[in-house]
């Protein structure tokens, strides 16, 4: 009896290690062999913090990289460096079952240094709301929160066809200048989350054509006669009032002249999480408030 007892503790407490080995493709196409549900994560990116949060697995995560803060207890984590200049000996020293990288970021050459030490490093590389909720279903089969990546997605799907089904009984879609930076002035070109938002939320995004985060003159703007304007709050570090002072000088702007110069809150569009809905949401109410009124009356 005692061997058999022993025999079934022994298989009990392996268990859990064999039943959930498992090879994982991430979104660069790489393969990650994890042995085990991970109970030592890094995060090697803000918006990976946050997602991991999301995911109910903030208890996992060890350490994150600077300026991850998002919920308030992911600032006390132990810091790795920032998203771009990671400190691999400080990662080592964690000693991590899995780091989660970012490949818009994550200096290459230092992810295939942990990798070559054995560590298993988990990729993303959102670059639309699809690829978003691509990198949580990703994320958390990784660390085993497929259920609560599934309910996350959902959410964010349903949230987008009713955006979608309201936009769609409007054929108007104005002109929109979002202002990433005040001095100078930038913007966000056809290849960024912002542009999708725009499009998405029934706008036309002015800076259209052009790549990244390119910059402008107000004589630039003055051509372009944005019909809304958004402002985020981490431009030029600046008060709100600040801000939608220097738009008011410009009454010849449709925007301005309508008082459709809205300061918005940059958390909500500068990373690729869950919350990016929430910044879809706001950027739809504000293009459309027509519809949005006429749904709740």
């Amino acid at each position: 009896m005692k061997i058999k007892a022993l025999t079934f503790l022994t298989i009990l407490l392996f268990q859990p290690y064999t039943l959930t080995a498992k090879g994982l493709t991430d979104q660069t196409g790489a393969q990650v062999l994890l042995k085990k549900i991970p109970t030592r994560v890094i995060s090697l990116a803000p918006s990976i913090t946050e997602i991991v949060y999301f995911l109910d697995k903030g208890s996992l995560l060890k350490a994150a990289t600077q300026f991850s803060n998002v919920p308030e207890e992911a600032s006390r984590l132990p810091r790795v460096g920032s998203y771009v200049r990671l400190d691999l000996e400080k990662i080592i020293s964690m000693e991590p079952d899995l780091c989660i990288a970012i490949k818009d970021g994550n200096p290459k050459h230092t992810v295939e240094k942990i990798i070559g030490l054995g560590i298993p490093v988990y990729v993303i590389d959102p670059r639309s709301v699809k690829g978003i909720m691509e990198a949580i279903e990703g994320i958390g089969e990784a660390l085993g929160a497929e259920d609560k990546a599934n309910l996350l997605i959902d959410d964010m799907q349903k949230r987008l066809q009713s955006i979608q089904e309201k936009i769609s009984s409007s054929k108007a879609r104005p002109q929109v200048f979002f202002q990433i930076d005040a001095s100078p002035l930038i913007s966000a070109g056809e290849d960024t989350f912002i542009h999708e938002l725009i499009i998405l939320a029934g706008g036309t995004n002015s800076t259209a054509g052009a790549k990244g985060y390119p910059r402008y003159s107000w004589e630039d703007i003055l051509s372009m006669q944005p019909e809304v304007t958004f402002i985020a709050t981490m431009a030029g570090g600046q008060s709100n009032a600040e801000l939608l002072s220097k738009w008011q000088r410009w009454p010849m702007i449709p925007a301005v002249a309508n008082k459709r110069v809205h300061v918005v809150d940059s958390n909500l569009f500068d990373r690729p999480t869950p919350r990016l809905i929430e910044g879809l949401e706001t950027f739809a109410r504000l293009i459309h408030p027509e519809l949005f009124k006429k749904h709740s009356d």
